[in-house]
């Protein structure tokens, strides 16, 4: 699975959900919630942004649903929220991060997400910025691509917007490219901000962090913040290693576990309280016996083998 809506993932939560509100009979008195599924994936099994409105007008059409459910992606959540925000119906999401959707003036009025966004994420670092009286410059870097939902640059959207509402700071970007520009980022670092946001997989992270501990950018005078949403390099039974991130077994393990010392990684928390464990074990169970799939540990609940 390539993404994190995907509906191995989403649709036991889905489940337990309209059985919890179905079991209550103070929530909907007089009626029955029931749920029907729209595939939104192209034939590659990726979120599209072509499939996801055609099939919310044909949900549409044949069932007349009092609300939708998804998508999660970003190209393909707007096309639908407009059309649902045409039919006066709300669409509620986990995803959508994107910080277009925080405009609730006209076409996303509708739209409610229930999960953190990219908007969040920005205030995170002006409150940063404000903590540690980082007031002249801020550099994001962050890989792009295209093709797909573009996550990387989304997350760094979020910072490129809010970071300038504090007065006088200077925020620039610089993109990944493929072949490894790794050397001209180094010179833009050194040139042009000594506090580093850094958006791309965890591959490329330490990869750029091999670079800039050559350069000596990685002793102290520069702050790297790495923003890893769902906690990719903190996955755990394949490198890298929970909790080990620097971490692939080859001779730049030791380089590596040093540079990732100049490094703070901010992701989603995961609960700790006994209901979030509680709840995670029925996701589990429902996952396994009506879904086929195993559900493993993680912020993304990663699907076994069925």
């Amino acid at each position: 699975l390539t993404y994190p809506w995907a509906w191995p993932r989403v649709g036991p939560a889905v489940s337990l959900a309209a059985a919890a509100v179905n079991s209550r009979r103070d929530l909907l008195p007089g009626f029955a919630l029931r749920w029907v599924f729209g595939d939104s994936e192209d034939r590659h099994g990726v979120c599209s942004e072509m499939a996801a409105p055609l099939v919310a007008v044909d949900l549409w059409l044949a069932h007349r649903p009092a609300a939708f459910l998804g998508p999660g992606c970003v190209y393909s959540a707007a096309p639908v929220a407009r059309f649902t925000g045409h039919w006066q119906l709300p669409l509620v999401t986990a995803g959508a991060e994107a910080h277009g959707f925080d405009d609730k003036s006209e076409e996303f009025g509708l739209t409610t997400r229930a999960g953190p966004s990219h908007r969040k994420l920005g205030e995170l670092g002006v409150q940063l910025h404000r903590r540690f009286n980082w007031t002249r410059r801020a550099l994001l870097v962050y890989w792009d691509e295209p093709a797909g939902d573009r996550p990387y640059y989304f997350a760094a959207e979020g910072l490129y917007v809010q970071l300038p509402t504090l007065r006088n700071l200077t925020v620039m970007d610089v993109v990944f490219r493929d072949g490894g520009n790794f050397s001209f980022i180094i010179q833009e670092i050194k040139a042009k901000g000594r506090i580093v946001y850094v958006c791309c997989a965890p591959d490329t992270l330490r990869a750029l962090l091999l670079q800039a501990e050559r350069a000596g950018l990685t002793g102290g005078d520069f702050a790297f913040f790495y923003i890893d949403t769902f906690g990719a390099s903190l996955q755990g039974r394949r490198f890298p290693e929970p909790q080990r991130p620097w971490r692939r077994g080859d001779t730049d393990d030791g380089r590596a576990r040093r540079a990732f010392q100049a490094v703070t990684i901010i992701t989603y928390a995961e609960p700790q309280n006994a209901e979030y464990g509680a709840f995670v074990q029925r996701l589990r169970r429902e996952a396994r016996e009506r879904f086929n799939s195993s559900l493993q540990d993680g912020l993304v609940r990663d699907r076994g083998t069925p």
